[in-house]
């Protein structure tokens, strides 16, 4: 495996013919960004059994940062993140400086259409997703991959960057893999790593939240008579009775991520996103 920090590196390192499938990352790799490379490399390997290359990039964006957020202390671990990532299948390692990827500032930006990048995540965390967009989108234009992979557990996200390749007509293939979670049901974040023990213990009930809401929405279609938002309510008063500061947790359509009024036929989605302690924690769960 290759690690390379220069764009100019970055090109003599790949291989002009090869089918590319990049997973990009912020690192302080947990077994959900392991589980993407682990696919990129099954893709490469299934379509090009010779000659594919996987590429993983690990660059703490600026961007997507608020701020009042947690940039300056976002755990860098690229020793330990490059060795995980050489046992699960990468090839080359892409890890830029802020200078190398952003030599001025960046004043061309990506900003995907508000109604689906204000709403949610976008609400709470203003121009997270023009850094998002923008940074993948320049990273797709260093790395020009066949296949990218991103997590499903950033479900906005992954609607965004799709819509985005959708869009400016790149010729990449969006693959999403399936959320990774702990014994208890706690979605895998490298953010987790912010929880006190006690903390640990509790953050499983975020998931239950969903699920909680998932079961009201599956009874309620059932017998047609769903009130989405007293069982959205519901969902966020008991957690904010068990010390949870709730930003949202509510069911949308899983195409647009556009607001369900009462029983529905459509694929659904749970989303709900949440602060306890100092950590704010994101999970959905598909209806």
């Amino acid at each position: 495996m290759q690690i390379v920090h220069t764009l100019a590196d970055l090109r003599r390192a790949l291989n002009p013919a090869a089918l590319r499938a990049f997973v990009p990352t912020m690192g302080n790799l947990h077994q959900g960004h392991l589980e993407l490379m682990q696919m990129a490399r099954q893709e490469v390997d299934k379509r090009t059994p010779t000659g594919g290359m996987t590429v993983a990039s690990i660059f703490v964006n600026r961007l997507q940062f608020g701020p009042n957020e947690d940039f300056d202390t976002y755990p860098r671990t690229l020793e330990n993140d490059c060795a995980l990532l050489e046992a699960n299948g990468c090839d080359v390692v892409f890890a830029p400086s802020e200078k190398d990827l952003y030599p001025e500032p960046q004043v061309f930006k990506v900003h995907p259409p508000a109604e689906l990048a204000d709403i949610l995540e976008g609400a709470f965390r203003p121009g997270f997703f023009v850094g998002v967009s923008t940074v993948v989108h320049k990273l797709f234009n260093i790395v020009q991959p066949d296949l990218a992979m991103f997590g499903k557990k950033d479900y906005q996200q992954l609607m965004v960057i799709r819509r985005m390749v959708q869009q400016m007509a790149l010729p990449i293939e969006i693959i999403g893999g399936e959320t990774r979670r702990a014994e208890d049901g706690l979605a895998l974040s490298s953010r987790n790593g912010y929880l006190s023990t006690e903390e640990r213990a509790e953050a499983v009930q975020l998931s239950m939240a969903l699920k909680g809401l998932a079961a009201s929405v599956r009874a309620g279609n059932a017998a047609d008579q769903l009130d989405v938002p007293a069982a959205e309510a519901a969902a966020m008063d008991a957690l904010r009775q068990r010390g949870w500061e709730p930003d949202y947790i509510t069911l949308r359509r899983q195409h647009d991520l556009s607001p369900v009024n009462g029983p529905c036929v459509e694929p659904l989605v749970v989303l709900g996103a949440a602060k306890l302690g100092k950590t704010r924690l994101i999970d959905n769960l598909e209806v």
